[in-house]
């Protein structure tokens, strides 16, 4: 695993709560450590997307994605309530405004799991985003574990690694980059490197359930 670089001291403009933005590519071990985190912090708040797709065996209402309707994601989207949004594949997903803002100002802390793409979008509106690249030791790290977890078929693997390449090329965007090589050292780096952002400022009761949709 390759150090982040030194740890920083928080932002003077994070002087309210502090976004910290994650990505990866799709195996490299992102939602282990999202999880890992927010046990950490359990004061700190989780953003959960909003999509219109319909839900998937197996996924919770305001725990995976808030599953919203076609038209009243547009009527948001018009009404300019999102922080950041996009269509893939005939649906779209979104990251509530509303939710990061009322958050931020009352002084919360929030994690947000987002892609490259939406990473650039967000840090347009909130320029101090502290943002983190989790990125796999090797490409050949990454498609040995994409192919052990058996979920996918060869086709969709190649579709992943194609996008894995795309995004890992973009990981100079970031503030800091953590190789998950060995998953333990790489969630005790990451929480150290978020503590190092949250220490200088006394943390405030969560006013606002994570499951409860903003």
């Amino acid at each position: 695993m390759s150090p982040s670089g030194a740890i920083m001291e928080r932002d003077s403009s994070c002087t309210k709560g502090c976004l910290f933005i994650l990505s990866a590519p799709s195996g490299a071990g992102k939602t282990t450590l999202c999880q890992a985190v927010c046990r950490h912090f359990p004061d700190m708040l989780y953003s959960v997307s909003h999509t219109t797709r319909p839900p998937r065996p197996g996924e919770t209402q305001g725990i995976d994605y808030h599953f919203i309707t076609k038209d009243g994601f547009i009527h948001m989207i018009e009404s300019g309530e999102w922080a950041e949004w996009a269509e893939v594949h005939g649906n779209y997903y979104g990251t509530s405004a509303n939710f990061l803002n009322r958050g931020l100002e009352a002084g919360q802390d929030i994690l947000l799991d987002i892609d490259v793409q939406g990473m650039l979008k967000i840090l347009k509106r909130y320029p101090s985003s502290i943002t983190v690249f989790i990125r796999p030791p090797s490409l050949e790290a990454l498609r040995e574990r994409l192919e052990s977890r058996g979920g996918d078929k060869p086709d969709i693997i190649e579709i992943r690694m194609i996008n894995a390449k795309k995004e890992m090329a973009e990981a100079h965007r970031y503030r800091h980059v953590i190789v998950n090589d060995d998953l333990e050292l790489a969630t005790r780096e990451l929480i150290l490197l978020i503590d190092s952002y949250r220490q200088n400022r006394p943390i405030t009761h969560n006013p606002y359930p994570l499951s409860i949709p903003p």
